[in-house]
């Protein structure tokens, strides 16, 4: 183990000096570059964000702490899902049960929680569903990630512009355009454990204006064939070896076309898997165990601007997301003899209408302001099994929504952003949401913001009725919105011609948290208000970009989430998390590697042990244009073969759930 760590400690020092421009590439070895070349390296020529404050705006000016995750990096850095994306963000950490992908931010990724405090836009429109606000990252996320242009990442409370769902953080999805294909491009990947993809895309831009971009995606992996649980080490199951349940196929179209002033997107996904981890009490080593997920989203916008002075912008949503899981049973202490498919559905049905119209005829406002109507027309549950029926839930609801925010330029240091949204739920009622930030500019390179807002969490529809029929799991009482408020102080500075930092300080306190917990009078599951949480915590970044190709980062987040009354640390949250990215280029540009560190600390579990601390290497070799179009990548990820597990939840014997130890990718695209 000693060993281990100081390897960890030796090549987190070798990425250190290599994110260092002085390490990384000496001044003699920079080719000559004009002030203008110079100057659009990094610090003046830094991205627009649009998720912030609804609109485009320079990173500075954008009231929250911002990351942006471009398609450069993700083919660069090998990233094969939104989870391998938002991992490598600071702040951020994921969570693997061997089924599904859950996202964290600021010390909370709860077991048993779907990501619902992270709202996920897709072009600007919700992807959160309207029975479970899941936030689906793995390969039920609707879009491949080689169509993502980039990934805005905005930390804090977002409830102002966007509602519910946006407590901790909000993820906005930024798709490619059909000018970016220029015609055909293919792609075809394979790996450790039979996985295999192939992906066909086309798109372009016409003279006529229209611009059109369509994809097809599929994706099969037999996943790990032997996976060891030793909580279920015994002759009677198998020894604890789950055999060939581990496998997993998944499909996905996109199309988006746009011509003038409106735009039509589709998408859509259906995804089965397997899960061996016999959760919710279902017999193990059984290949019967599965779940499956299918998304459609269809979005219609239109965006027209009036001589630069008002913008308006009007969307149209269409949403369906439906879930089948088949848990098998064994009832053999009653009269039959042979185990039970249990059969579990899911379906929700959606609409959503936006209006917003921008304001930008003021000499030192920026004003926006909307309503927005989202229409749950079909929320249904139900679960049974060959002889009864146990859950047969069909339920809807609708909210309404009205925003309004204002930018303003006190003076040429100083800027204020203030906004507030009033919702009003069918089912509990309303609630009010402001956010107001201060941000300063005392020199070019220098912005310091003072943030504070508040947010809520609605309880959503499978949270507030499922059950099935008190074998495992109970429908609550009632249920209160999770309440937010907070305070974050971020500093951004420029650093020479190469370098941007960041710090912030942020502190929350979350009233009526929502939490599945077991019941000690029944030992039923159930979800409850139980807890009162602070969170504390601090993020410090340096990024930087040089000539000739190379880019890099690193990242320390401290995060200190606890039971306000008990002062616990909550359930898989780590206090300690470092990342560390470079790309480096080699061969004059024809060759790119891609180095990644990750660093998670331990992590408490529902059990009496913690989960230990675990690192991660991932490395991708990328050769851009090979030949006539063709770009060939190698990947290995978890290179140094770390054997470690993510926290389990209450729906699994085990505490911790192991992880895949290293593997390998092979892929490839051709553009003609």
């Amino acid at each position: 183990m000693q060993r281990k760590r100081q390897g960890h400690q030796l090549l987190i020092s070798a990425i250190l000096a290599l994110v260092l421009p002085q390490a990384a590439v000496s001044q003699s070895e920079l080719p000559a570059l004009g002030a203008a070349d110079e100057d659009s390296l990094f610090l003046e020529d830094l991205p627009s964000v649009f998720s912030a404050s609804k609109y485009e705006q320079r990173l500075s000016e954008a009231p929250a702490s911002v990351s942006i995750v471009t398609a450069d990096e993700i083919r660069k850095y090998g990233y094969r899902t939104m989870a391998d994306i938002l991992d490598s963000v600071r702040g951020f950490y994921t969570t693997n049960d061997r089924n599904y992908d859950y996202l964290g931010i600021r010390g909370f990724n709860r077991p048993g929680d779907y990501g619902t405090r992270i709202l996920m836009l897709l072009d600007g429109q919700r992807l959160n569903d309207g029975l479970y606000d899941a936030v689906l990252i793995d390969r039920e996320f609707p879009v491949d990630v080689d169509l993502i242009e980039r990934v805005e990442v905005i930390r804090g409370t977002g409830s102002s512009l966007y509602g519910s769902n946006a407590v901790l953080g909000i993820v906005n999805v930024i798709t490619k355009r059909g000018r970016d294909l220029k015609g055909v491009e293919l792609a075809a990947s394979g790996g450790s454990n039979d996985t295999r993809e192939g992906r066909a895309s086309y798109g372009d831009k016409y003279s006529n204006g229209i611009e059109m971009l369509i994809s097809g995606t599929g994706f099969e992996t037999d996943g790990d064939d032997r996976i060891y649980f030793p909580e279920f080490d015994d002759p009677a199951t198998n020894n604890g070896v789950a055999e060939n349940g581990d496998d997993e196929n998944a499909q996905s179209l996109f199309a988006k076309l746009s011509y003038a002033d409106f735009t039509v997107q589709v998408d859509y996904m259906d995804r089965d898997k397997r899960f061996p981890t016999a959760s919710y009490g279902t017999v193990f080593n059984d290949r019967r165990n599965k779940t499956s997920d299918s998304q459609t989203h269809v979005f219609l916008g239109y965006a027209h601007s009036f001589q630069n002075q008002v913008e308006i912008n009007a969307d149209i949503n269409y949403g369906r997301y439906d879930y089948h899981g088949a848990y098998v049973y064994d009832y053999s202490d009653t009269a039959v003899p042979d185990p039970v498919v249990w059969d579990d559905d899911s379906d929700a049905e959606w609409w959503r209408y936006e209006v917003q119209a921008s304001i930008y005829a003021f000499d030192r406002h920026k004003l926006i302001t909307g309503v927005e109507y989202r229409d749950n027309t079909q929320q249904d549950q139900s679960n049974n099994d060959e002889f009864d029926v146990y859950l047969d839930s069909e339920d809807d609801s609708d909210i309404w929504g009205v925003y309004v925010q204002d930018e303003f330029k006190i003076s040429d240091k100083f800027t204020l952003n203030a906004g507030v949204r009033h919702d009003d739920y069918d089912s509990f009622g309303g609630t009010t949401n402001p956010r107001a930030a201060l941000i300063y500019n005392p020199r070019e390179k220098t912005t310091v913001k003072l943030i504070y807002g508040e947010a809520f969490r609605a309880p959503n529809a499978y949270e507030l009725n499922y059950h099935d029929g008190f074998f495992t799991t109970k429908a609550p009482d009632d249920l209160d919105p999770e309440t937010i408020k907070s305070t974050e102080l971020v500093l951004e500075q420029g650093i020479g011609r190469y370098l941007n930092a960041v710090a912030n300080l942020y502190y929350y306190k979350i009233d009526d948290l929502i939490t599945l917990t077991t019941d000690p009078v029944d030992g039923l599951l159930v979800f409850d208000n139980v807890e009162e949480v602070k969170t504390r915590g601090l993020g410090l970044e340096l990024e930087g970009k040089w000539p000739g190709g190379w880019s890099g980062r690193i990242s320390y987040s401290y995060q200190n989430a606890e039971d306000q009354e008990t002062g616990d640390t909550l359930t898989n949250s780590p206090h300690n998390l470092f990342k560390a990215n470079l790309i480096a280029p080699a061969l004059s540009q024809r060759l790119f590697a891609g180095v990644e560190y990750q660093y998670v600390g331990s992590r408490k579990t529902l059990g009496p042990d913690d989960a230990d601390a675990f690192s991660l290497v991932n490395l991708t070799l990328n050769a851009p244009d090979v030949w006539g179009g063709l770009s060939i990548a190698g990947s290995v990820y978890n290179a140094l073969d770390e054997d470690y597990g993510d926290v389990g939840s209450e729906e699994h014997i085990q505490t911790e759930i192991p992880q895949d130890g290293r593997t390998y990718r092979l892929k490839a695209y051709y553009r003609f």
